[in-house]
């Protein structure tokens, strides 16, 4: 079994433009139009929809690994960072603080050169603790022989599939070297495509012991910024590729054998790529109803208590509104949260589903129902 690395030509890429043209041309252009929609909204607008767009960001790109972040802490860390409003939320955790630390960076910082040192902070604070799961790992510098080679694998002990095996590790200085260089230099392509082939490039080489996907997604978030030229972040790459994860990996693997045309892996990018803003589109739609929301509530303040609650439903708040969970959110008794949600009710701000007794329950009223 040969993978790319092992071919004369690495890391010379070669694709087909023909192929390319038609869905490229597609893909920039509505990109176009959705950076043109959020440039046009006011800044607590644009704002909160990059603050979504992040916290989608880091909570899917954790997901593809199977590691699953609780989004409210990942929303208080970036808007902590960010300086926004962090009422209702709870403190973040170390793991949560790292990988927020890891995208903003990558993100608010894309024309700074990415070099050994910048990934490996990065990689340091992915691994806090200096293991991943229960295994002690390398931090914060590319992988060394004695951890073996690194292979991705399926299937039972003693039955082991092997779908990919990277760079032996006496070879990544010179790979990282040639990498950093053509990440770094002016750039001769689209940048849409430069982000796709850095995804591809750097996981091929796997430089880390761990967490090589989402430094890659990072990296290609960085590239992406630099298409945009915003620090904000608009749509989460990662929620495209999350929601075709099968395809992702088949698309790696097949992309990683063979020879170095990679012509199937864009055009999979850019189609992924597609879907998201599609994706990105719809949550615009949510930020909108918001915006409207809370406009209507402004006229007439409610308290916060109140406010913490509402932020929260409108966010990624899981099932309806009861009494105790309001308690729980407010961090009251359940006759303080009782009276507050009937004051939110007698203002149409909240409405109650069907169902009554221990079952009542109660959603966001649709804002042309608010009262002042």
């Amino acid at each position: 079994m040969t993978f790319i690395h092992e071919l004369a030509d690495w890391p010379h890429f070669s694709w087909d433009d023909g192929a390319l043209a038609g869905v490229l041309a597609a893909v920039r252009h509505k990109q176009g139009r959705h950076l043109g929609k959020m440039e046009s909204l006011g800044f607590e607008l644009r704002a909160e929809a990059s603050l979504t767009t992040l916290t989608d960001e880091v909570v899917k790109s954790s997901a593809i690994e199977g590691e699953h972040l609780d989004p409210a802490e990942v929303r208080s860390s970036i808007a902590r960072k960010l300086g926004l409003d962090v009422a209702g939320l709870p403190a973040p955790g170390r793991e949560v603080e790292g990988i927020v630390e890891m995208m903003l960076d990558a993100t608010r910082n894309f024309e700074v050169p990415l070099t050994t040192e910048r990934l490996s902070s990065w990689h340091a604070a992915l691994f806090p603790t200096g293991r991943s799961g229960m295994s002690r790992i390398t931090v914060g510098a590319w992988r060394t022989a004695e951890s073996g080679p690194m292979q991705v694998v399926s299937g039972p002990i003693g039955r082991e599939k092997i779908h990919y095996e990277a760079p032996a590790a006496e070879r990544l200085e010179a790979e990282m070297e040639s990498y950093l260089q053509w990440f770094n230099a002016p750039p001769k392509i689209d940048p849409v495509l430069r982000a796709a082939i850095a995804h591809i490039w750097f996981v091929t080489v796997h430089p880390f012991e761990d967490g090589n996907g989402r430094v890659a997604r990072a990296i290609a978030d960085m590239a992406l910024a630099r298409s945009d030229k915003t620090k904000e972040r608009f749509y989460s790459m990662s929620s495209g590729i999350e929601a075709g994860r099968r395809e992702y990996y088949i698309q790696l693997e097949s992309a990683q054998r063979g020879n170095l045309d990679i012509t199937e892996w864009l055009v999979w990018f850019l189609d992924c790529l597609d879907r998201t803003i599609d994706g990105a589109n719809g949550k615009l739609t949510s930020v909108l109803h918001k915006a409207r929301v809370w406009e209507r509530i402004n006229l007439n303040p409610v308290n916060d208590r109140q406010r913490n609650v509402i932020n929260r439903m409108l966010d990624d708040f899981k099932g309806h509104l009861t009494t105790s969970k309001y308690a729980k959110l407010a961090k009251c008794s359940n006759d303080t949260a009782l009276r507050d949600i009937r004051e939110l009710l007698a203002r149409g701000i909240v409405a109650q589903n069907s169902g009554g007794g221990r079952s009542t329950s109660y959603r966001i009223a649709d804002p042309d129902e608010v009262s002042a």
